[in-house]
């Protein structure tokens, strides 16, 4: 089953094969594409298996991915997918709340959250796939983080607040226009879709994919480094939103800014953009 999230990571994919210029016949490398779009190879996979199930490219034994078609379109994913992100939104708020310890069984997973033993193992694997969760030597599950301390959340935006504004200074710092087109995209659509429980974790990930992307134009690997590793501890606590809508229209927008000034030239602009969209976040609770 393909997930919401495998499928916005395929149309980006697909951005990239326009971009570029690519038609039938055209191999994609895997780990050129995760490095492109800052994410890890795991759900590039995914995205590149979605691809190849929907006929826009195949998978050779000895050639790799190979692109067959570009013509047909990216469907949706199974109705099934909303039971499985809404069941993660509550795992999220349960582990954030601290009413899950920090091991679990498959079954307590589908008895809280009223799954059978399939979209259980699918939830469970999705973590894993994040690295929010790992599977224990013989039995159970364990969560990677501890959950949300109110003093690491201070300190977590203090540290972001000194390093990602001053990203968009560093001297080799560029955006691709795919890129930078893709998040405008991705923003876009965002705002256009009606917000559902489940939608805080496709718009997390978004977020996630914005400001890792924004700290790999800085050309700084530390600061690139340090971002993704930012983003890692604190998925799941922004997968329990509790700011609603509104706090979703602002960030999107505040994104958005800082990609007009960066268009425009004007770095120092963006600069103090990101600072401002930070300083703000950081006083949500």
């Amino acid at each position: 089953m393909t997930t919401r999230l495998q499928l916005d990571l395929a149309e980006r994919i697909m951005d990239l094969i326009r971009s570029d210029g690519l038609g039938a016949g055209s191999r994609l490398n895997e780990s050129d594409i995760a490095r492109r779009l800052n994410v890890s190879r795991t759900p590039v996979r995914g995205a590149l298996d979605h691809l190849a199930s929907v006929g826009i490219a195949k998978r050779n034994p000895h050639r790799g991915i190979e692109l067959v078609d570009l013509d047909p379109p990216l469907t949706a994913p199974a109705g099934d997918d909303d039971t499985i992100e809404t069941a993660m939104v509550r795992l999220a708020h349960d582990r954030e709340s601290g009413q899950l310890a920090d091991e679990v069984s498959e079954q307590e997973v589908m008895r809280r959250y009223g799954l059978s033993r399939q979209p259980a193992q699918q939830l469970l694997r999705r973590l894993a796939e994040l690295e929010m969760m790992e599977r224990k030597p013989g039995y159970g599950w364990r969560f990677l983080a501890p959950p949300r301390d109110p003093r690491a959340h201070a300190e977590r935006y203090r540290f972001r607040v000194l390093i990602e504004p001053m990203g968009f200074l560093e001297p080799d710092f560029a955006l691709a226009e795919s890129w930078i087109e893709a998040m405008r995209r991705d923003h876009r659509q965002t705002l256009s879709r009606p917000w559902r429980e489940g939608s805080a974790i496709g718009f997390f990930e978004m977020n996630a994919a914005f400001h890792e992307g924004l700290a790999a134009g800085s050309g700084n690997r530390f600061i690139h480094s340090a971002v993704k590793r930012l983003n890692q501890l604190r998925r799941l606590s922004n997968y329990d939103w509790s700011f609603g809508y509104e706090r979703v229209e602002v960030n999107c927008r505040e994104h958005l800014a800082m990609l007009d000034a960066v268009q425009a030239g004007d770095l120092r602009q963006a600069s103090v953009l990101m600072r401002s969209h930070l300083e703000r976040a950081s006083r949500l609770r």
